[in-house]
C-alpha cells in the first residue's frame, strides 16, 4: 500500500533525476521559482522567459473595503 503511493515518485525520480532533485531542493529550501534570482538563471538555463502569473484584484468598481448590499 505505501510503496503504491510512491511508485510515481520513484519512477520521476528514475526518469529525471537532476530536474526531479532541483525541484525537491528548491522546495524544501523554499525557494520562489518567479524570485528574481532563480527566475533569472532559469531563463539563462533554458532561453524561456518566464511569466509570473499573479491574481489580480477585481472589484465592482469600489476599493473601499466591505460594502452593505440588501437581499429581498
Amino acid at each position: 500500500m505505501f510503496m503504491d503511493e510512491l511508485t510515481p515518485v520513484i519512477r520521476e525520480l528514475a526518469g529525471h533525476p537532476i530536474a526531479f532533485l532541483g525541484g525537491f531542493v528548491s522546495g524544501l529550501l523554499r525557494l520562489n521559482l518567479a524570485d528574481d534570482p532563480v527566475k533569472s538563471w532559469l531563463e539563462q538555463q533554458s532561453g524561456v522567459t518566464l511569466t509570473q502569473s499573479t491574481p489580480s484584484n477585481q472589484t465592482n468598481g469600489n476599493g473601499n473595503g466591505p460594502q452593505q448590499i440588501s437581499i429581498d
